[in-house]
Parts: structure tokens; C-alpha cells; sequence
């Protein structure tokens, strides 16, 4: 009897640990990705999920009996796996992560060549098809895939540094709050290379260490109860601004010179207002949700403003429309 499995949602996976996702379930995944779309190399990544590790490697070993080959770039936030597909130029790229989900939670984003996102109605469905039909050929231990570690980390830095000219930074006190989840190493290291730079940046660096049992709460700054302690780091050190990750670090929110949250409609136009004095008349993508404040700006800056499905997978299709 095919087992249906719930994990697939509109644009990623994401279930239960047990009955809705586990090792097995990772395998069918990492076949029915291999057979599907026939790539033959890609990229995986994890966040600091305590199952996030068993998970990957299950995910591997689906993708090896596919005959894929595998660089795994261990412990890594969803942006670093969108930025290796494109840097490595492989088939595609897994992130092994729930996000800001509860701790018995967890899920996969899976990107296709050039980090373009699969999504339900663009493989995703047909990933879910194989995967529940889990009728797949014999392994052919002749062409089985390898696997093999690498990092990416100094390339993602020096792509992250590309959009910045560090001799415009001002002196800056900055609050930032990695969660406990995978935005603790790269933090750091931004941090030594603004500090190698003599940028003035002094960083406060709270929850900075990876760790999976979330001892300071699960990381999801959109909630009001999760931003008490960045809003109380920011006043307590009078700092210029606060910055807090999601656990995959895909998401961050800012906090004003008070403590105050800055709501992501807010930030959205801000954005665009210094990417139009960059690239004049742009468009501008954005989703439903409480788009005056973002529709307002762009066209007093003589951009364009286009609106999309909410949704990242959406949102990034339309901008490469």
C-alpha cells in the first residue's frame, strides 16, 4: 500500500519527527530527487536540529543509490546552500532544516540548478509521487554516487562582502542574536573580517553557539514572546541596532537604537529605496500582505512594483520572470 506522506507542503517539506519524517523517508526523498531530475551532482547542508545530521545522511545515501554525487557542506543556513548550488555550479541543493519550527519538527528546501526553488508546482509533486511509490530500480553499485565534504564558507563571505563598500561603514554598535541555530559560525566569521578590515563594527553577540536543544527557545524573532532578549541586549548596551536570526538563518529581523521591532513591511521598503538608488527604475517584487507602505515607496523612487504569491519559491520565480 503507497504511504502518503503529509511532509510535503506547498514549497518545501516539513513534519513531525516520526510517522512524518524520518530516515527512511529521507532516503525515498534522496531517490526520488536522483531519479526525477537526474542530476549528477548537488550539494546538502544541515541546520543544528538534533536530527538534522541522521537526516542528511540518510538524504545522502538516497542520493548516492541515485547515482548522484554529494558535497556536503555540514552544518549550514539555507542561504549558504542557495549560494553553493550557484557557486560550486552543481544540479542542485538540499538544506536539511525546519526553520523556526517547533523542536519536534523538521524539513527540507530543495533548490534545482542555479538555486532555483523546487516547489509543488514545479517538481515538488513529482518528488512527493516517487517518493510515496517508492518503486524504484535496483542500486547499481557501479555507478553509485560519492560523497565528499567541502566549505564554502570564505567563498559566501566574499560574496557577501561584493554588495558592501566598507569604507562607507560608519561606527555602529550591533546587537546580534544568532538563536542558538546555524547563524553562530557565520557571524563569527563576518565579524573577523570586518575586524581584520578595521571597520568599526563592534559586535554583541548573544545565543551565538549552535545547539539543537534551542535552550534559549526556539529562534523565531516574528514571534513578540522570542524578541525580549535581543530588545533587552539593545537598551542594556546601547546599542545602534539589534539584529536576530531565524534558526536557518534564511530570515532576519531588525530592532531600532530603543529596542523596538521593526515590522518586515517596513524593512522591505527601506530595501528598496537603496536598491533603486543603485539600479533606478527597477522592479521591485513583493507579496499581498500589507504592500502600501512598499508599493508607496518604490514609486516615489521611480521603481516598479510587481506583485507575487507570498511565498519564497514564488517570489523568486517572478523575479526570474
Amino acid at each position: 500500500m503507497m504511504q502518503q506522506l503529509t511532509c510535503f507542503k506547498a514549497y518545501d517539506i516539513r513534519g513531525r519527527l516520526g510517522d512524518e519524517l524520518n530516515e527512511d523517508i529521507a532516503w525515498r526523498i534522496g531517490r526520488a530527487y536522483g531519479e526525477y531530475l537526474k542530476p549528477r551532482t548537488i550539494v546538502l547542508g544541515g541546520d543544528v536540529r538534533l536530527t538534522s545530521e541522521s537526516l542528511k545522511q540518510a538524504l545522502a545515501r538516497g542520493l548516492q543509490d541515485a547515482g548522484v554525487d554529494v558535497l556536503d557542506i555540514g552544518l549550514s543556513g539555507t542561504e549558504e546552500i542557495y549560494f553553493a548550488t550557484w557557486h560550486l555550479n552543481v544540479d542542485g541543493g538540499i538544506e536539511v532544516t525546519a526553520s523556526h519550527n517547533p523542536m519536534d519538527y523538521n524539513g527540507m528546501k530543495l533548490v534545482r540548478q542555479g538555486a532555483r526553488p523546487i516547489s509543488g508546482d514545479t517538481g515538488l509533486r513529482d518528488v512527493q509521487r516517487l517518493a510515496e511509490a517508492n518503486d524504484f530500480p535496483p542500486v547499481n553499485e557501479a555507478v553509485r554516487g560519492s560523497y565528499r565534504k567541502v566549505s564554502v564558507v570564505e567563498a559566501y563571505l566574499d560574496h557577501l562582502f561584493s554588495y558592501i563598500n566598507v569604507d562607507n561603514i560608519k561606527p555602529l554598535k550591533l546587537v546580534v542574536n544568532a538563536g542558538n541555530g546555524a547563524a553562530g559560525p557565520i557571524v563569527d566569521a563576518i565579524e573577523a573580517r570586518f575586524k581584520a578590515q578595521n571597520v568599526p563594527l563592534t559586535f554583541v553577540k548573544i545565543h551565538n553557539t549552535p545547539d539543537g536543544n534551542f535552550p534559549n527557545g526556539i529562534p523565531n524573532p516574528l514571534l513578540p514572546e522570542c524578541r525580549a532578549d535581543t530588545r533587552n541586549a539593545v537598551i542594556e548596551h546601547g546599542a545602534d541596532m539589534g539584529i536576530a536570526f531565524d534558526g536557518d538563518f534564511d530570515r532576519c529581523f531588525l530592532f531600532d537604537e530603543k529596542g523596538q521591532f521593526i515590522e518586515g513591511y517596513y524593512i522591505v521598503g527601506l530595501l528598496a529605496a537603496a536598491f533603486l538608488e543603485k539600479q533606478p527604475g527597477a522592479k521591485i517584487i513583493h507579496d499581498p500582505r500589507l504592500s502600501w507602505n512598499t508599493v508607496d515607496i518604490v514609486e516615489r523612487a521611480g521603481g516598479r512594483p510587481v506583485m507575487s504569491k507570498t511565498g519564497h519559491a514564488f517570489i523568486k520565480e517572478r523575479m526570474r520572470e
